[in-house]
């Protein structure tokens, strides 16, 4: 199986004692978001994980003790950086001090095992089509050396964003058009792999493939692994991702991004942290008297086992 541990909220940047408690502690515990009363343990152990998927917008607190991950562990990281400010992304660091991160974790981890998110692309009369363009020809130029990809995605204009940015222009034909072909032209100048990732449209044209962001081939080639031929079922609507197991919680993320579709609002996500306690299996909280408590299937798609890494090399024995 595929541990998941921030698809819900950024626990690399606000939970990173947590996180790294659950792994030495071998196990962690996830509450059902549409049924919080099911608590599901999954074991953090290299026999019973295949992988597992990371994804902040700011790996700066981790990166001093991420050995004691990626030395046991496959893993594979997703690092958003957009070209947006504090007015849209207020927790969020700076673009320069993002790369010089990310940088820093390709050099730890390897290029291969590093993806590039330029998502969500909106468009406000601050951030227009040409001001993206020069944002990302910009940091492609900085980050092709490191990075396996560059995963990008139009915004989701859905209900709550609508309601938490009234500045949004909405996205036309056009729009998507321009900002494909310029994304596509600069990722080919610079000689990185670009795709979209759900249903984003059909760009092939610009050279922007169409993938899954999170696929056994793109894990188990940065792994240097072979995984099953099994189905890739997907998340939503257009995803090619395969399942996961996400360790997160929904309104917990502190970063306040102005799209966000994790967190309810900025002011949720604050009342939520006063329950996080960096010791308990939970993310937030603890087990309570009724909750039903149950064990995660914890099936493996790995075919087979290549040697090389040291990850590789303790799960093999």
């Amino acid at each position: 199986m595929i541990i998941n541990t921030g698809g819900r909220t950024d626990t690399v940047q606000y939970y990173t004692q947590w996180l790294l408690n659950r792994f030495t502690e071998g196990y962690v515990l996830s509450r059902n978001p549409l049924f919080p009363g099911k608590v599901t343990r999954y074991e953090l152990t290299p026999d019973k994980v295949d992988c597992v998927v990371f994804c902040s917008k700011n790996y700066s607190p981790i990166l001093p003790r991420l050995h004691e991950i990626t030395d046991r562990f496959h893993t594979y990281f997703h690092y958003t950086i957009t070209a947006y400010g504090k007015d849209v992304e207020p927790g969020v660091p700076g673009i320069e001090d993002s790369m010089e991160t990310l940088i820093r974790l390709s050099e730890l981890v390897g290029k291969e095992r590093v993806a590039w998110r330029y998502d969500p692309v909106l468009l406000t009369r601050e951030y227009t089509v040409q001001r993206h363009l020069e944002t990302f020809a910009r940091m492609a130029e900085t980050l092709s050396p490191y990075i396996d990809r560059c995963i990008f995605g139009f915004v989701e204009p859905y209900q709550r964003l609508k309601r938490n940015m009234p500045e949004l222009i909405p996205l036309s034909e056009q729009d998507m058009d321009a900002l494909a072909q310029g994304l596509g032209t600069i990722a080919e100048q610079n000689g990185i792999l670009i795709q979209t990732c759900g249903k984003n449209g059909d760009f092939a044209r610009y050279g922007i493939h169409t993938s899954g962001c999170m696929t056994l081939a793109i894990l188990g080639k940065a792994n240097d692994i072979v995984f099953k031929d099994r189905k890739h079922k997907g998340t939503r609507q257009g995803c090619h991702c395969i399942e996961t197991r996400d360790i997160g919680a929904y309104d917990t993320c502190l970063n306040g991004c102005k799209y966000c579709y994790a967190n309810k609002n900025p002011q949720k996500a604050r009342e939520n942290y006063q329950y996080h306690d960096k010791t308990s299996p939970l993310l937030l909280g603890a087990v309570k008297p009724d909750d039903h408590l149950m064990q995660g299937v914890q099936k493996s798609f790995i075919k087979e086992k290549k040697t090389g890494t040291g990850a590789q090399q303790s799960r093999d024995g």
